[in-house]
């Protein structure tokens, strides 16, 4: 493999990691073996750190394909609880409200669900990475400031509903990039008449990379030890000193 040309790998977020974690581990699994200061590592589409799942991670040239890749149509299995609301619209932050379920049924679920799909607007959340007066909106949002972020656009493929019970689901859904499953969670709450926030969420899918394609952490950090590097030509005497065989 030729790390420095550009390589693509496929992992598996663990839970509580921040997409820059998983990133800082690949480089610094891949500064280390190839001998290097620095080396460039991104990834293609952020992962919430309370989110699990598919993360494309670039190397080297590679990471000139990051726009194309996060471009990608988007899979997530998703949970929610029914019945209250956080502001954060997931489990980062405590809930501020609750709200009866006792209406609920299955079949106004499937209704709900059915409204989702298609092109829809959706305001993204205000604890969100968006920038609002050139700051994170995140960083507002924590510090307890009025966030007002503009409705956006997006796509919405297929909500397919898994699990149902009077105080919390669990759904499939397959969407364009840019989507927040955390703002869907809230607005399918809202629209339930009963409030709502994500209790988990495993990505499965990005593109063509499936969960089945993803290595765990460890297993790419064990890859980079062991696998073959090629090098270029400056870097050769490198390469020898620190060549494995797999």
């Amino acid at each position: 493999m030729n790390f420095i040309e550009g390589e693509i790998l496929y992992v598996d977020k663990p839970l509580g990691w921040t997409s820059f974690d998983a990133v800082k581990r690949v480089r610094g699994a891949l500064t280390r073996r190839l001998g290097l200061k620095k080396l460039k590592v991104g990834h293609a589409g952020t992962l919430d750190p309370l989110a699990t799942g598919v993360m494309i991670i670039c190397t080297g040239r590679a990471t000139k394909l990051i726009d194309n890749l996060q471009a990608g149509v988007k899979e997530y299995e998703a949970s929610i609880a029914l019945g209250a609301t956080t502001p954060s619209f997931d489990l980062e932050t405590e809930i501020d409200a609750r709200y009866p379920v006792e209406h609920i049924t299955e079949e106004l679920v499937r209704d709900v669900l059915s409204r989702f799909t298609g092109r829809i607007e959706q305001i993204p959340p205000a604890f969100s990475a968006c920038k609002v007066d050139g700051k994170r909106a995140y960083e507002l949002a924590r510090k307890g400031r009025e966030v007002d972020l503009k409705p956006k656009v997006l796509v919405i493929d297929s909500i397919e509903l898994l699990s149902f019970a009077r105080d919390s689901i669990s759904i499939r859904v397959v969407c364009s990039k840019g989507t927040y499953i955390r703002a869907l969670a809230r607005d399918i709450g809202a629209a339930l008449g009963s409030g709502g926030h994500l209790t988990a969420l495993r990505r499965t899918r990005v593109g063509d990379a499936r969960i089945a394609d993803c290595l765990t952490m460890d297993q790419a950090a064990e890859l980079i030890r062991c696998v073959e590097i090629e090098m270029p030509d400056d870097c050769e005497n490198k390469n020898e000193h620190h060549k494995t065989e797999k």
